[in-house]
């Protein structure tokens, strides 16, 4: 549990769930807290950690019409940061985990400004010309919310708590 295309690793915290590719949007939706109800149901917590492929519906039980809504978790740790195998100051994956709302945007400071990363569907951001690769980051979450994460020592598939995370909304 836990695996699958956001590259969170294995968990057995919490359920998990895949999200369709439309919202999914290049891993957007990772690690996103969301109540989904099946028509009728009761509710469940899940936290997204795959992207279902389409057309997204269970073959071996027929399609289950459900609502979802975004959640902002009470209680959460702080935000994680993670580079990717292979990293160094030269070249690094960085990877946002453990945050309250979902992280649309990862900026590094460079030179006198910041320089935004592109993420990757395996949710990862890359900084493929050294610039952040151990340096200052912005991480900005989906209500628009920065935080400011200090310097860290690239330090490849070790989880390095930040002491920030994203208000609760």
């Amino acid at each position: 549990m836990g695996d699958g295309a956001c590259s969170f690793g294995p968990t057995d915290d919490v359920l998990t769930a895949a999200m369709n590719t439309a919202d999914y949007e290049t891993a957007q939706a990772c690690g996103a807290y969301v109540s989904v109800r099946a028509a009728g149901g009761t509710s469940v917590t899940v936290r997204i950690t795959n992207e279902c492929p389409a057309p997204c519906a269970p073959l071996s039980a027929g399609r289950v019409a459900i609502t979802w809504r975004l959640l902002s978790p009470a209680a959460s740790d702080t935000v994680g940061i993670r580079c990717r195998t292979g990293s160094t100051r030269y070249w690094c994956g960085i990877q946002a985990i453990g945050h309250r709302n979902p992280p649309v945007r990862l900026e590094v400071r460079s030179g006198g400004g910041r320089l935004a990363l592109s993420r990757t569907e395996y949710n990862y951001f890359l900084s493929e010309q050294g610039a952040g690769c151990g340096g200052e980051l912005r991480l900005t979450d989906i209500y628009g919310e920065p935080l400011t994460v200090p310097a860290l020592p690239v330090r490849p598939d070790t989880v390095q708590r930040t002491g920030v995370q994203f208000a609760r909304r």
